[in-house]
């Protein structure tokens, strides 16, 4: 026995050395939701993505529907757009802000979770597409106005994703939204059981402050900081203490920007007190908030994160830009994470814009 152990423990060591340098290089992820047309999509380069995710269908009764002949010839379009990048996949996503009312009741009985199920799988083989998205936002806890949540969502959340995989069997995708911010981080998935169904959890690391935020700071910082806890880092080291494997975690951009009205002139607005006034695309941003235009751009080296400040209209934006983004895909990269994903294609302008910076950093 101890000879057989001295000529197998090299193979062992050379095995484990090749699976984790295969970890590291392995090709990571970019993942667009998309919410626009199916004209649209012809302007963005989605040739330069891995996944695109349909954003939204919801529920009617206990089925999962796509909303009207709009949308149908819009999934249409993007399940074509794979003739042209064969390694793309096409999701369809139920939800999003404010489109999981019925969520709760839904998927609280077996005979719920399992007629979704089938129709998700009825939807997938109709428009050839490659799996489903679960943006629910967000199970156990209150978060959208009068949506109807209790408690037991946590663990009917894990036997909904558990009836969808039984359902698409190995070949379709699964992915789910995780919020990337207190309470919802911790409290609103039971991770560790979900994990064996899904291909990916896309942790939301943006809207990490919010419009009932009463201060400044980084909506989609990279980083914690002394005064910011939440962050990308934050996120990801919390699912490392459940063990996530780092294969199955996608960290998010944003592709807007949210204003803030600020009460004092001090720090350039930074972390001081302030108002939320409205989101601001990125094709908004680039035209109408320039420095020409006094609104001066700034960089937070501790969070990796980008802002701008008019200190005449003390108006205050936090956003993701060219630097920013790419410090999230060299992250990504570094930690051996899934992918990137970002809301949403269509928010930044269709050539130069961040979605092509995320690709070009992608393949440094």
């Amino acid at each position: 026995m101890k000879r057989c152990e001295r000529h197998i423990r090299p193979w062992i060591f050379f095995i484990i050395l090749i699976a984790g340098f295969s970890n590291k290089t392995a090709a990571q992820n970019i993942i667009a939701y998309y919410s626009g047309n199916a004209k649209q999509i012809r302007k963005y380069p989605a040739i330069k993505c891995n996944e695109i995710i349909f954003s939204f269908c919801h529920l009617y009764g206990n089925r999962l529907r796509v909303d009207n002949s709009g949308d149908t010839l819009t999934i249409q379009a993007l399940v074509e757009l794979k003739k042209k990048n064969p390694r793309l996949k096409i999701l369809l996503s139920l939800g999003g802000w404010g489109g999981c009312k019925d969520c709760s009741e839904v998927f609280s009985s077996d005979s719920g979770r399992l007629e979704f199920s089938a129709s998700v799988l009825s939807l997938t083989e109709y428009f050839h597409t490659d799996g489903i998205d679960i943006d629910w936002e967000f199970p156990a806890l209150a978060a959208y106005p009068e949506h109807p949540f209790k408690v037991e969502d946590k663990v009917n959340f894990t036997s909904l994703v558990q009836a969808l995989r039984n359902s698409l069997g190995k070949s379709k995708e699964i992915s789910v939204i995780c919020a990337g911010e207190s309470p919802f981080l911790e409290g609103s998935l039971d991770l560790p059981d979900i994990v064996p169904f899904v291909d990916r959890i896309n942790l939301m690391t943006y809207d990490l402050i919010g419009s009932k935020t009463p201060f400044t700071g980084h909506h989609t910082s990279l980083y914690s900081t002394s005064w910011q806890v939440a962050s990308a880092d934050h996120a990801v080291r919390y699912l490392d203490s459940l063990k996530i494997p780092h294969q199955k975690i996608a960290i998010g951009s944003a592709f807007y920007a949210r204003e803030y009205i600020v009460l004092e002139n001090r720090n350039h607005g930074l972390h001081q007190y302030a108002v939320f006034k409205k989101f601001v695309t990125m094709k908004e941003l680039r035209k109408n908030y320039t420095d020409a235009r006094g609104y001066i751009t700034y960089w937070d080296p501790e969070a990796k994160a980008s802002y701008k400040y008019n200190e005449t209209r003390k108006i205050y934006l936090t956003y993701d830009d060219d630097r920013s983004v790419a410090a999230k895909v060299k992250y990504v990269k570094e930690k051996g994470l899934n992918g990137i994903f970002f809301w949403e294609l269509r928010l930044d302008k269709p050539k130069g814009g961040l979605a092509d910076i995320i690709f070009t950093e992608m393949k440094k």
